[in-house]
């Protein structure tokens, strides 16, 4: 339990360090946000592919395969849910593609918070339910490929809340706040995991689902939005082998 604590801790605090750096940067060039954030998705789909769903798959018989599907699957249908009833970074970041509900009831600041929360959440779960399992390599590489995603995630959202007018020290505050949800998202999935056992299967691929309903729907979308497409799309190249190469060395 300490260690998945302090990986916890670790997650939430990638994000910390990244909106840190965010303040040094300030404005940051749509390349450099593209590229970012590409890489980031590349990393993403690595550690969810080779720490959550593959694990899945190898914990079921073939005549159980149609597990792993449900709880991807699972997992894309909740967070579509959510982000129905509310608003994501693409209304942040000034490229929103769909009609969220509800939008102009919430107030500027409480609209940030949930952004960034709904996406951070779900990384947080998947973190704790690889450490459920038995695969504590795996996990690992989950965690370190989660960690490498947050970073650069930290850094562009801290300029979208300075240009909307919320002061330095609250936009770090905020911005720790969304590290915090990373942690209290890897408790209640690690906690979660350990007491069922019996469906970690589902629990991972549900996991894996959420993270990949991320990739394809906020942030592949987000950073070719830009005219920025082949330079995000070697980014995400770029992360994925990184991960593989994480993956490897660990």
């Amino acid at each position: 339990m300490r260690l998945v604590l302090l990986t916890a801790l670790g997650i939430g605090g990638a994000t910390v360090i990244g909106a840190l750096l965010g303040f040094m940067f300030r404005r940051i060039p749509d390349k450099w946000h593209d590229g970012l954030m590409g890489f980031a998705a590349g990393v993403m789909l690595s550690a969810a592919m080779s720490g959550l769903i593959l694990p899945a798959v190898d914990l079921v018989p073939k005549s159980g395969i149609w597990v792993v599907g449900l709880g991807m699957f699972l997992g894309a249908v909740f967070l579509n849910l959510i982000d129905v009833a509310m608003p994501h970074l693409h209304r942040i970041s000034g490229v929103d593609i769909e009609d969220h509900k509800n939008n102009e009831k919430i107030n500027k600041v409480l609209l940030f918070v949930l952004a960034v929360a709904i996406h951070n959440l779900p990384e947080g779960l998947a973190a704790g339910v690889a450490f459920g399992g038995e695969d504590i390599t795996g996990a690992f590489a989950v965690a370190i490929g989660i960690v490498l995603q947050n970073i650069p995630e930290g850094m562009v959202i801290i300029s979208p809340m300075l240009l909307a007018g919320i002061k330095p020290g609250r936009t770090l505050l905020l911005a720790i706040s969304t590290g915090f949800v990373e942690v209290i998202g890897t408790l209640i999935g690690y906690t979660a995991a350990v007491a069922s056992a019996a469906i970690l299967p589902l629990s991972l691929s549900f996991a894996g689902g959420t993270m990949l309903y991320i990739v394809g729907d906020e942030m592949i979308p987000d950073t070719h939005s830009r005219g920025n497409e082949k330079l995000a799309t070697f980014a995400m190249m770029l992360g994925f082998f990184v991960m593989i190469l994480v993956d490897k060395l660990l």
